[in-house]
């Protein structure tokens, strides 16, 4: 067998090597999705932790349906031990902690998500910026950046809140707010990676605008830690946002949510466990849940790791 034979058998994946030995057809290559689904799935926390918050999501989203009582109403006794008739229990006022943690689980979703919308909207177009323009604009972004943060999440999120007023809203835009320097930070160094490749001079010796540089060229290399940045960033935002109704400086009683819960269920420790427990567990599984991912992101998206097997 010649030299160049051999070295196409080693490129070849182990599936292909088996199809070979085995007189099937020549090794086809995969599509990209399906050569990414492949990598996510043989993670086994990242994929039971997808299928977990999808499920988190849906009952958030047919909590009408789901949930047994309305999260205000006063169905039983005050305190009330988790029992067939009330799953989680009641909590100080009688109601429902199951069909308050199934509606609060809206209101958690709603807050994250607008949040990454708010924090992916500006933080990436100023990293690109940042990145490729380089010089006075690029010292500009950075020390602005810096400034924020050099301000913890929860507390910079905070600062926002005390500007514009307490509610859900706001609760949302402060959150967002809090998570623009993060995603300045890692476009920005990633362009800076992408920008001295050879391709981007070919580029621009071809006569391509610096625009069409920017997002033909250079952005379509960050999006996977992007992506992986938004997947962590989602238990970032849960955290922030249940903090913030935790100190009462976001929803207003009686709306069910997880961290407004959590706040109330302070004095009822010792009686009445489950009013902290089951909203704290909701928040920790979206969390967890969301690092996983992340990582099961990062193994199938990075061609640095392509070569290693996934967990």
């Amino acid at each position: 067998m010649s030299e160049s034979a051999r070295a196409d058998e080693k490129q070849q994946p182990p599936a292909a090597k088996r199809a070979s030995a085995a007189g099937a057809l020549p090794y086809r290559r995969e599509r990209p999705l399906a050569e990414f689904w492949r990598r996510f799935s043989a993670n086994r926390g990242a994929l039971i932790s997808l299928v977990a918050l999808v499920l988190m999501l849906v009952v958030a989203l047919l909590a009408p349906y789901i949930a047994p009582y309305a999260p205000e109403k006063l169905v039983g006794q005050r305190l009330e031990r988790p029992s067939l008739q009330h799953l989680m229990g009641t909590d100080n006022f009688g109601r429902d902690v199951f069909s308050r943690v199934v509606y609060g689980g809206r209101l958690t979703f709603a807050a994250s998500l607008i949040a990454i919308v708010i924090a992916v909207s500006i933080g990436v177009p100023l990293g690109l910026i940042a990145g490729y323009a380089g010089k006075w604009v690029d010292n500009l972004v950075s020390r602005v950046m810096d400034i924020m943060l050099a301000f913890p999440g929860i507390l910079l999120a905070l600062a926002v809140v005390a500007v514009l007023g307490n509610g859900l809203t706001n609760v949302q835009i402060a959150v967002g707010i809090s998570l623009i320097p993060a995603y300045v930070r890692l476009v920005r160094s990633s362009v800076l990676s992408a920008k001295e490749n050879l391709y981007v001079e070919v580029a621009r010796v071809n006569g391509c605008t610096d625009l069409r540089i920017a997002l033909k060229h250079i952005f379509p290399n960050v999006t996977t830690p992007i992506l992986v940045l938004t997947a962590t960033a989602i238990g970032w935002a849960v955290v922030i946002a249940a903090e913030i109704n935790f100190l009462n400086l976001g929803v207003q009683p009686p709306t069910a949510e997880w961290g407004a819960d959590l706040a109330a269920s302070r004095t009822y420790l010792r009686s009445g466990w489950w009013m902290g427990v089951f909203p704290g567990l909701a928040i920790t599984m979206i969390i967890l849940a969301a690092n996983l991912i992340g990582d099961g992101l990062q193994e199938a998206l990075d061609p640095r790791m392509r070569g290693r097997e996934v967990r």
